[in-house]
């Protein structure tokens, strides 16, 4: 295996009980880096050192990364035109700050008999959100809430 001593400089490639013994000497640890390299690289280091150091690596790549919440919208089928841009207005700055958004008609008493609407409704919103969003999730029914679900478009998938 290829041995890199602590101060970081190669002592080349080395048995596995050389390297021990070299690991040993300097009072440290053995650490294998590269298991999949050819030859596998093992680096001598104080292990708890180079632990700490992974934990907060993986800390500060967690900080960096951009949570992407899914933001929610309850709408009647009964909602007023005015309630309804309202509505849309504040899908759209969930969409411009880089959300998803879960757009749900629920249905109350009788209107199950009638999920035309609800459709209809999903439609109508998809068409005014259509120069901002794209579909993310078809129309679906779960219970008494039909929800669709949008993305920006400008988030394409890779």
């Amino acid at each position: 295996m290829r041995v890199i001593g602590p101060d970081g400089t190669q002592l080349g490639i080395l048995s596995r009980a050389d390297a021990l013994l070299e690991a040993d000497r300097a009072g440290l640890d053995l650490v294998e880096i590269s298991p999949n390299a050819t030859p596998p690289v093992a680096k001598i280091v104080d292990w708890g050192k180079y632990q700490y150091q992974k934990t907060k690596e993986l800390q500060r790549n967690k900080k960096r990364a951009k949570v992407m919440e899914v933001k929610q919208m309850r709408l009647g089928l009964k909602i007023g035109a005015h309630d309804l841009e309202i509505k849309l207005k504040k899908i759209r700055t969930f969409l411009s700050e880089g959300h998803k958004v879960k757009i749900m008609a629920f249905f109350r008493g009788r209107e199950m008999a009638h999920q035309e609407l609800g459709y209809e409704l999903l439609e109508k919103i998809i068409e005014q959100l259509s120069d901002v969003a794209v579909v993310d999730q078809k129309p679906q029914m779960a219970g008494r809430n039909l929800s669709i679900v949008v993305r920006s478009n400008n988030n394409a998938k890779a």
